[in-house]
């Protein structure tokens, strides 16, 4: 049997991983100055379309420049634009094969192989969310109408102020986001699985001292239910010991399970911690690998916001451009 043809092959001073704020920042600074980077964008990679998160949104209210707020898609096709303009060569193509163990780097997608000086990874991460009836996208889900896995994103919207909120969750993140929305809902719940948290005693002091928050221990999500303009009304919730069915009314849900940063793809050859996120060297977004930078949300596990991780594409872009000037490697032209 005939092998199959090679892959078409490109080389660049910087190829960009990723299709979010960050990925689109270090585009647009590394396109300006003449870098001619090349940016993977995915094709629903981790089963997300191009732009991540921010095309799982609806209103962004909270991204500098929109005064009357932007719809998520709508924000990302202007990042991918602006990276168009001073040009990035973009391609919809996911990353399945990247070897960081020799110069120049190799990343591959199922259409080409690129060979890249630096490499900027800006996946991102993706909020895990529970499976129950009303969950998901689309006619019968309630996701973008109630349901959402940001408060800090979210929690300000029209939809959800003074109104009952639950927040699902037993971690640190849960009880922040719970207390961040006592300044919108009239009532927050924390549904919990178990009898007991796993967030730091600082933490879970700060939700019970909050006369806004009350607990569900041992209880779970088993459907969400709507209203007749379609948004979230209620939840149908289920005691973990007794069986017993209840209805509580609420007109916003909100995940806070944890992230899972997409890094796998690396298969280990970057430093990452112990949840995958990988780790940069503290006031830059180095890796433990020379030339190699990770921006967004692959490496922040603390902010996670549009805003924060386009800031860190920014500085991905430059410690590239310093990297690439310091070992005579400029306007894509490789030694």
């Amino acid at each position: 049997m005939d092998a199959p043809p090679p892959l078409p092959q490109l080389q660049t001073p910087v190829c960009i991983i990723g299709s979010g704020p960050a990925a689109h920042t270090a585009a647009i600074y590394t396109s300006r100055a003449e870098l001619q980077p090349i940016l993977f964008e995915g094709w629903m990679a981790n089963g997300v379309a191009a732009g991540g998160q921010l095309t799982t949104t609806t209103d962004v209210e909270n991204f500098p420049g929109f005064p009357q707020g932007i719809m998520g898609g709508e924000l990302t096709e202007k990042f991918r634009e602006q990276s168009r303009r001073f040009g990035t060569r973009i391609f919809t193509e996911t990353v399945d094969k990247i070897d960081l163990s020799k110069r120049p780097f190799e990343i591959s997608s199922e259409e080409r192989k690129v060979l890249a000086e630096t490499v900027i990874i800006a996946t991102g991460a993706i909020a895990k969310r529970l499976d129950f009836t009303g969950s998901g996208e689309g006619s019968g889900g309630f996701w973008n109408r109630g349901i959402s896995a940001c408060a800090v994103c979210d929690g300000a919207a029209p939809l959800f102020r003074n109104k009952p909120l639950a927040v699902i969750g037993g971690g640190d993140s849960a009880m922040e986001e719970a207390s961040f929305l006592t300044k919108y809902g009239s009532k927050v719940y924390i549904i919990h699985r178990r009898d007991e948290f796993r967030a730091s005693k600082i933490m879970q002091k700060r939700a019970f001292d909050n006369p806004k928050i009350e607990v569900l221990w041992n209880t779970t999500v088993v459907e969400a239910v709507g209203n007749e303009s379609g948004s979230l009304a209620g939840l149908k919730l289920k005691n973990t010991v007794t069986n017993a069915l209840t209805d509580l009314q609420v007109s916003g849900l909100f995940f806070a399970i944890g992230h899972e940063p997409a890094s796998k793809f690396l298969g280990g050859q970057l430093d990452t911690d112990k949840e995958g996120y990988i780790l940069t060297t503290p006031g830059t977004t180095k890796t433990n690998i020379p030339g190699v930078f990770a921006a967004g949300d692959v490496q922040d596990k603390k902010y996670r916001q549009a805003v924060t991780a386009a800031g860190t594409g920014c500085m991905a872009a430059l410690d590239a451009e310093h990297f690439l000037q310091e070992y005579g490697v400029q306007q894509g032209k490789s030694d």
